[in-house]
């Protein structure tokens, strides 16, 4: 079972996939999954580094 600092850091990794699967198909969703990816990892306070060593 995944921690919730991890469940956190998936949801941010697939919403950047996402966003970058779906940026030539629909630019205006694709920049909207990357600024929820943004901010879900801002709200539950992961820094860039974190998710670096995390992968």
């Amino acid at each position: 079972m995944l921690s919730d600092r991890q469940q956190d850091l998936l949801v941010a990794v697939a919403l950047t996939e996402f966003s970058i699967h779906y940026e030539q198909a629909d630019p205006e969703l694709s920049r909207e999954a990357w600024q929820l990816a943004a901010d879900h990892l801002v709200d539950h306070d992961v820094e860039p580094a974190e998710v670096v060593a995390t992968v």
